[in-house]
């Protein structure tokens, strides 16, 4: 991981992008690569030089901040900033770092680059060592800090999607992986469903849901909306 985070504030807001500089200046971590007024400003910063996270408006002149996203090939790292609540949901579509509604807290900016700092943090391993089991074996082995850690499908939650790690989320632990959500999804079992590009969920862990997303102990996980009409056939042909 390089010593320093390389960040980019894209805001036609004055105010927000000297807000967002003050607190970059306060965390070591971070280097300011510099500011942007709209998108296409920022294109060309991204062409030109390395930004490893991004700061993002998204009522924007020109091109929004979702647009401006989706539009790159490859994104950064993008930690979205905005005064509208209504785009929250669409952000986890888009698979961003954090949602921070405007005006922004130093505490809550801190939970964010503290978020980010985790997600890239994750233990470097080797490719993910999974071993299908048998028909009837209720368990794989998953590679993790340098060991083959056994997990039982019943104890696990849910796992979700980060760059290229997995994390699966038990009551008792969270396991860190390199590897990709579509292989997991061909090697667990049936009471496992894709229920967003970035989730997996354990059914019988359900504890309720609705049209937009599913809670999980006191988790509240999204669901994507190209799953989202599979998925609710799903859950109500197993109530």
């Amino acid at each position: 991981m390089p010593q320093t985070t390389k960040c980019l504030i894209v805001d036609d807001e004055p105010l927000a992008i000297d807000v967002l500089r003050d607190y970059i200046a306060q965390v070591p971590q971070l280097e300011l690569v510099t500011t942007c007024q709209d998108a296409m400003q920022a294109f060309q910063v991204l062409n030109e030089q390395q930004v490893d996270l991004v700061f993002l408006d998204i009522e924007m002149p020109e091109i929004n901040g979702i647009d401006f996203i989706k539009s790159l090939a490859q994104p950064p790292a993008i930690i979205l900033t905005t005064a509208y609540r209504e785009y929250a949901l669409e952000s986890y579509e888009i698979e961003v770092v954090d949602y921070l509604l405007k005006p922004v807290s130093f505490k809550r900016f801190f939970k964010s680059i503290t978020k980010y700092l985790k997600s890239i943090d994750a233990p470097t391993t080797k490719e993910i060592a999974i071993t299908p089991t048998p028909k009837g074996k209720g368990s794989i082995y998953v590679y993790s800090n340098k060991k083959n850690i056994k997990v039982h499908f019943e104890e696990m939650l849910y796992l979700e999607s980060i760059k290229d790690y997995i994390r699966i989320h038990t009551s008792e632990r969270t396991i860190i992986s390199k590897d990709t959500i579509s292989r997991y999804e061909e090697l667990l079992p049936n009471s496992f469903l894709r229920i967003h590009r970035s989730y997996i969920v354990n059914t019988s862990k359900i504890t309720a849901f609705t049209a937009h997303d599913i809670e999980i102990e006191d988790k509240e996980i999204p669901i994507g909306t190209s799953y989202k009409k599979a998925v609710i056939n799903r859950l109500k042909q197993e109530a």
